[in-house]
């Protein structure tokens, strides 16, 4: 299989413990997709730039707060295509008037509120464009036993 039948859209998890993410799989809305996790900002950045119209959720921590407010200043022009949520303890809760002024389209400091979060993201995943497939790619998936 060719990277043209890969998708371009990833549902992409960045936070240390799993709690969100195993929150967002509970999720009816979330039922169906695969969701992708990753322990660092940094490895949320390379696989941002491999699949750019993904939908990222990334927990906020103290210790990472201003790198991550640079990047959503940039993250339009860097990559028109995707979606930012942000996720935090209540103890960072202050910071979601900021964090939605600077880009993200949504920000929750309660894992009980995770449903409108994984709505958010199917719809986002559901209306991403899906790369062009090659003559061969498009016979083996139209094929009962194709892949």
């Amino acid at each position: 299989m060719t990277m043209a039948a890969v998708d371009s859209a990833r549902w992409i998890v960045c936070e240390r413990t799993g709690r969100w993410a195993l929150g967002l799989r509970r999720e009816p809305a979330a039922a169906g997709l695969r969701l992708h996790e990753v322990r660092s900002l940094a490895e949320c950045w390379e696989m941002l730039g491999q699949f750019s119209a993904s939908f990222v959720v990334v927990e906020l921590t103290a210790g990472h707060a201003p790198a991550l407010l640079a990047r959503l200043a940039r993250w339009e022009r860097e990559y028109p295509l995707a979606r930012m949520a942000i996720v935090a303890d209540r103890a960072l809760g202050a910071s979601e008037e900021l964090m939605r002024e600077a880009g993200a389209v949504w920000f929750t400091a309660s894992p009980r509120e995770l449903g409108p979060l994984a709505a958010i993201a199917r719809q986002h995943l559901e209306q991403a464009p899906k790369p062009e497939m090659t003559v061969v790619e498009r016979i083996w998936s139209g094929l009962p036993w194709g892949s």
